[in-house]
């Protein structure tokens, strides 16, 4: 664990949580000194002081370790913003979760940061993050979202389509240049099976370097074909 990454995500959340140094180092169990040294970067946490600590700031071990912190709401902008590209057609789940993937590792091989935050899991038909079916689960109870099903005796298959109530919605947490590579995603990837998406994925370093079940470092997309981004 990189220690100047983690303690500044650790006081930036804090104070996004509205929490004092005090009330977090009394959670912890320590002093308010102790816990400074930890927001500095100069004493580490033990594995039970994260547990502790990811329960008190409401975020993972590995957001906190990595020094990423997802934004779970803009991840659902994200999924919107490609179901309303799709337009009647919508998406099926499995490629709508590689296109959200795309447009994050995308952002991050452009500008070094990722778009949504979230962590992504070596999994067999992709790189998928943790909250994917949550984030689908709670765009369909907020009546954002609709879906198809149909069973072709093997499997059944989800197809995904923006509720036309929501057609109004804007994207506050998508900037118009986020917004333009994720049209330019969907637009390369448009009329294109779900299954050659997972092939394209399995075929970049950060899937196949990876060990199944593993979170995929963003930082490896920076050593892909320029050609191979999307």
């Amino acid at each position: 664990m990189t220690k100047t990454k983690y303690s500044q995500t650790i006081k930036n959340v804090r104070e996004a949580r509205g929490l004092t140094q005090d009330e977090v180092a009394k959670k912890l169990g320590m002093s308010r000194p102790t816990y400074i040294a930890v927001e500095k970067g100069s004493r580490e946490l033990t594995v039970s002081e994260f547990d502790v600590l990811s329960g008190v700031l409401g975020v993972s071990m590995e957001e906190l370790e990595l020094g990423m912190v997802a934004n779970f709401e803009k991840y659902k902008q994200m999924i919107l913003l490609y179901l309303r590209d799709s337009g009647k057609a919508g998406i099926r789940r499995t490629k709508l979760a590689k296109l959200v993937y795309l447009a994050d590792f995308a952002w991050f091989y452009y500008h070094l940061e990722s778009m949504s935050g979230m962590l992504y899991r070596r999994l067999p038909y992709g790189p998928v993050p943790d909250m994917y079916f949550r984030a689908l689960l709670e765009l369909e109870e907020e009546g954002k979202i609709t879906v198809t099903t149909m069973d072709d005796g093997d499997k059944v298959s989800y197809t995904y389509h923006e509720s036309t109530s929501n057609k109004a919605q804007k994207f506050s947490a998508i900037s118009n240049e986020e917004e333009e590579l994720i049209h330019k995603i969907s637009s390369h990837w448009k009329g294109k099976r779900g299954s050659e998406l997972v092939n394209f994925t399995h075929n970049q370093l950060p899937w196949a370097i990876c060990h199944e079940n593993e979170i995929i470092p963003y930082s490896l997309i920076t050593q892909e074909d320029p050609d191979n981004i999307f």
